[in-house]
């Protein structure tokens, strides 16, 4: 029997994460090749040195998989988020995944996915979110939080679903 669905793309962690560097260069500053322009060939005359700059890291202890699917391709969003003292994102959940850095700050996490409903991220602290479970970050410190993240999200879904009708329960 043939199968009538649309292909199904997928983003691996590895592509999620070179996108995410590229996004990175762009906002370091650095010019990297447009989707536009044929791609650059290596010269031999170029002394021009390569240059990374890490721009915030974070560690799990644990296995990561990124796998998220779309009839229409998925797309990668590189974010710089910052939660004022007092404030927070609200109640939201995400069709994809997204991979997060705390780079300032303290951010209390909100979501059933902890054992007692709650999780605290501190500074350095790396966060990965699943798809479709309500949850809210706050800010319950006295600095602005800051976070570096990396939307994976199927093409043509918010970055953040607020219409909590469209998330798991």
């Amino acid at each position: 029997m043939a199968d009538d669905r649309p292909p199904r793309h997928t983003a691996s962690v590895g592509t999620a994460l070179a996108l995410a560097l590229g996004a990175i260069a762009l906002l370091a500053g650095c010019a990297g090749p447009s989707s536009e322009a044929a791609a650059p060939t290596p010269s031999a005359t170029s002394t021009a040195p390569v240059q990374a700059v890490d721009v915030a890291a974070g560690e799990i202890d644990e296995a990561v998989e990124v796998a998220v699917t779309g009839a229409d391709g998925v797309g990668v969003t590189f974010r710089e988020i910052t939660i004022a003292p007092g404030a927070g994102t609200g109640e939201h959940c995400h069709h994809g995944q997204l991979i997060a850095v705390v780079e300032q700050g303290t951010l209390t996490h909100y979501a059933p996915v902890y054992p007692d409903g709650v999780h605290v991220y501190d500074e350095g602290d790396a966060i990965i979110e699943g798809a479709g479970y309500v949850h809210e970050g706050v800010n319950e410190g006295d600095v602005d939080v800051v976070l570096w993240v990396t939307y994976v999200i199927p093409e043509g879904e918010p970055l953040a679903e607020t219409d909590l009708t469209r998330c798991d329960h």
